[in-house]
Order: C-alpha cells, then sequence, then structure tokens
C-alpha cells in the first residue's frame, strides 16, 4: 500500500517509515534524486530512469539485496520502475516523498493515543 494508495494516511506512514528504515534504502533514495550526479555513466538516457544494474554496481551488496531494497521502496510508492526490454530502470517520485514528509509532519504533531490512561494489570 503506497502513500498515495491508502485511505488511512497513518498505514501509508507506517509503510513509508519501514522503507526509510533501512540506510541503504535512504542512499538509493538520494543517490535518485540527482541521477546525473551518480549515474552519470549509464549508457542508456537518463530519462528512462537509472538501471538496477548501475544502482547494484553502486551499492556494496549482492544483487538479490538490492533487489528486494529496490522492491520495499517501489511497495511503498517512493520508487517507480519500467521495464524496457532485459533492463529495469527506477525513478524516485519527488511528490510521494513529499507526501510522507507531510504526513509526518502531521502524525508528529496529532497524538494518536487514547487519552484515558492505561489500566495496569
Amino acid at each position: 500500500m503506497t502513500i498515495e494508495g491508502t485511505l488511512d494516511p497513518a498505514c501509508g506512514l507506517d509503510e513509508g517509515i519501514k522503507a526509510l528504515a533501512h540506510p541503504v534504502r535512504r542512499a538509493i533514495l538520494a543517490k535518485l534524486r540527482e541521477p546525473e550526479r551518480y549515474f552519470a555513466a549509464q549508457a542508456q538516457p537518463l530519462s528512462l530512469g537509472v538501471c538496477a544494474g548501475q544502482i547494484e554496481q553502486s551499492c556494496p551488496l549482492s544483487q538479490s539485496s538490492i533487489s528486494a531494497h529496490l522492491a520495499a521502496l517501489q511497495a511503498a510508492g517512493l520508487i517507480s520502475g519500467r521495464r524496457v526490454g532485459p533492463y529495469v530502470f527506477f525513478k524516485r517520485d519527488d511528490e510521494a516523498v513529499e507526501r510522507l514528509l507531510a504526513v509526518l509532519r502531521a502524525a508528529l504533531d496529532q497524538p494518536a493515543c487514547s487519552s484515558e490512561p492505561v489500566q495496569s494489570s
């Protein structure tokens, strides 16, 4: 469920926070913000996005680990993927990132806990 696709913003917030919980996913998002800076050597045009192979080369992890991180970011709606022939290209969804930040700000300003005291057993 993505930030955009949920009726309950808290649910999308939780998924977004989980997606950002790992430093590698945050690094991938940061690099995708400036693909010209980090992936200039890519043979295909960056207008397609960044090839998964380029992302894998920029991180010191296995292909399967990077794929799992990309899947988590995509499931949260923070990146989009597009298959072109044998390649998959990824782009950061800056609008989704901004929505997540807005929902997080709102959540931090509005307590969600009940005003009733918790009864200990």
